[in-house]
């Protein structure tokens, strides 16, 4: 874990029962789609496409797809930047993401 980072499993620590548990919520899948950018996002609700949902609920989401070996974040004062891990996720399952993003219609 690099300075800033919030606790993530490293990469053969990534179990696919968590990861499939994690995406098993419509705006986690939907998160999913808007990071498959392979960009590094804000935590903002608008660029998400979530601001129906309270803030406390979307860092919710985050902190499950980020503890489930999907996303890192990096934080930078009070702000949060999340990103895929595609590259460890590709590595530990490879496939699954692109299986995942495909109806989604998110990069694969």
């Amino acid at each position: 874990m690099t300075e800033g980072q919030l606790p993530q499993p490293g990469v053969a620590d990534i179990e696919l029962v968590k990861v499939l548990h994690a995406l098993g919520d419509p705006v986690r899948l939907q998160l999913l789609a808007v990071y498959a950018d392979g960009a590094e996002h804000s935590c903002d609700t608008c660029e998400l496409g979530l601001e129906r949902l309270h803030k406390s609920t979307v860092s919710h989401h985050m902190r499950v797809m980020r503890e489930a070996g999907i996303t890192s974040t990096r934080v930078v004062g009070r702000n949060r930047y999340v990103r895929l891990r595609r590259a460890d996720l590709d590595a530990r399952f490879p496939g699954l993401l692109d299986a995942l993003l495909k109806p989604l219609g998110g990069a694969a």
